[in-house]
């Protein structure tokens, strides 16, 4: 992770909500062999007695199952809205490199591996949850036809991550000057998507309040 104090969201709340924001996350793992393993999975991101538990599945049977199950250490980093920043916006001395700026948090712990009651009602949950409490949508668990189900539930296993730890990386431009830091966010207001969000954020100087979808 790119470590610099002036890139670090300080209120564990406003990372908490970035992360449930932001639930289609890189699950990675390490087998035996040293080999990494990684897979892009949508999750549920929930508190629980001040600690934070992120649940999800994989297929069953997979590299990445097997690698998790011959070493639990996962590491799940969550995305956030990116943009390129070019150095010729740069007032003063426009002659340097360019970057990037993004948002990112890392979170490490064990996997534990679900029981199959356990992992139903993930499964219902995670349904539920995407399909913004509807649950008369046909794709919610409870509506799924058995014969499919039954084929379902063999092919996927559940993991639950409790969070031992947690960083993340707010990297906005932060170590420039007022006047450079001005001239991105027009440069970026200019432009569409994730670029419009970052130029908001730096100007809000609030990084992680994003607007009510």
């Amino acid at each position: 992770m790119y470590n610099y104090p002036h890139y670090k969201e300080q209120d564990p709340e406003a990372v908490y909500r970035f992360m449930q924001d932001y639930p289609f996350v890189n699950l990675i793992g390490t087998n035996a062999a040293g080999r990494t393993e990684l897979t892009q999975v949508p999750v549920l991101t929930e508190k629980r007695e001040n600690k934070i538990f992120i649940s999800g599945h994989i297929a069953r049977k997979s590299t990445h199952h097997q690698a998790l199950q011959d070493n639990p250490e996962a590491l799940v980093i969550y995305t956030g809205p990116h943009c390129y920043v070019s150095g010729s916006w740069y007032t003063g001395n426009p002659y340097q490199g360019s970057t990037w700026n993004y948002i990112s948090v890392h979170a490490r712990g064990t996997v534990r591996w679900m029981r199959e009651e356990e992992m139903t009602e993930l499964l219902r949950r995670l349904s539920l949850h995407f399909e913004n409490g509807n649950k008369s949508s046909t794709t919610y668990y409870d509506n799924l036809p058995a014969a499919y189900l039954d084929k379902l539930l063999t092919a996927i296993v559940g993991f639950e991550i409790e969070v031992r730890e947690l960083d993340n990386v707010l990297k906005l431009s932060q170590n420039r000057d007022e006047l450079s830091y001005d001239n991105i966010i027009r440069e970026l207001d200019r432009q569409e998507g994730d670029a419009r969000t970052i130029a908001g954020l730096m100007k809000n100087r609030k990084p992680l309040v994003f607007p009510a979808k």
